[in-house]
């Protein structure tokens, strides 16, 4: 057996697994390059009065989101622009999103969308979904007979 071949694998004998570890890295890089579709990452709460959506947008603009409401849909889009390379430096991973993006969610009931209201605070925009009173749930009260 060839002496040099066992003295190399010896040497770094995690050199294998980290360039196992290297590709499945550019495998996902290549996967979240355009994961616009699950950005931005929200939370969603309801009740009966309305609904509450949060979402995540560091480092974008406010001024250059679109939030927009028709029935019991909820749109956010826009564009989050790529960060500019540090000069002498090289890019290793690369797993935070940039470019456009747009992020439709069906709501649990119509919502009315004169009184919605958004604001952000730091990098996460709050979005409030009233419910209309004519589609709230109503009491029924039951007559004796």
């Amino acid at each position: 057996m060839n002496t040099w071949l066992l003295q190399s694998a010896w040497a770094d004998p995690f050199r294998d697994l980290r360039r196992f570890q290297d590709d499945v890295n550019r495998l996902f890089t290549t996967f979240t390059e355009n994961r616009g579709q699950d950005f931005p990452l929200i939370n969603l709460w309801a009740g009966e009065d309305g609904i509450v959506v949060s979402a995540e947008l560091p480092g974008i603009d406010p001024e250059k989101v679109n939030v927009s409401v028709h029935k019991n849909t909820l749109t956010l889009s826009g564009e989050r622009p790529a960060e500019k390379p540090i000069e002498g430096t090289q890019v290793l991973r690369r797993e935070r999103f940039a470019g456009r993006f747009s992020r439709t969610v069906t709501l649990p009931f119509l919502v009315d969308p004169n009184q919605v209201k958004a604001r952000t605070d730091a990098g996460v925009l709050l979005v409030h979904l009233p419910r209309p009173e004519a589609d709230k749930p109503k009491r029924i009260q039951i007559a004796a007979a």
